[in-house]
């Protein structure tokens, strides 16, 4: 089991520097399902595990490159801060089934808006 953890751990943050998405849309499925951990377990273990190296070593290159919008960042991470609080007391009380659901729709609600966005590019090229 351990070892599956790290390797866990390693292909998300492969994930998180390759894609710049939030390691916990890898992360609570994966927990869910690999680790057989319930929906809240999983969320706030991806909490934890995220808080200190959420993309450091991402940052660090995208910041030598000049690829960072500092003001953005602060803000959003300041809203982020907030809202998270919030969600995690929205959350807590909903069943897990139902927060499962949640989660899974999100998940492909962002897929869809992502590949439509994808397809009205290819199409505007052509």
């Amino acid at each position: 089991m351990t070892i599956i953890i790290l390797l866990l751990g390693l292909g998300v943050g492969v994930l998180v520097g390759l894609l710049g998405i939030g390691g916990g849309v890898v992360l609570v499925p994966a927990m869910v399902y690999l680790l057989r951990m319930d929906q809240h377990l999983a969320q706030g273990t991806s909490l934890f595990i995220l808080l200190p190296p959420i993309g450091l070593g991402a940052l660090r290159e995208y910041w030598r490159q000049g690829q960072v919008d500092l003001r953005a960042g602060i803000l959003c991470a300041l809203g982020m801060l907030f809202g998270a609080y919030g969600g995690s007391l929205v959350a807590l009380p909903i069943p897990s089934r139902h927060l499962q659901g949640l989660f899974g729709c999100f998940l492909v609600l962002s897929a869809v808006l992502l590949w439509r966005k994808a397809e009205l590019k290819s199409k505007g090229r052509r």
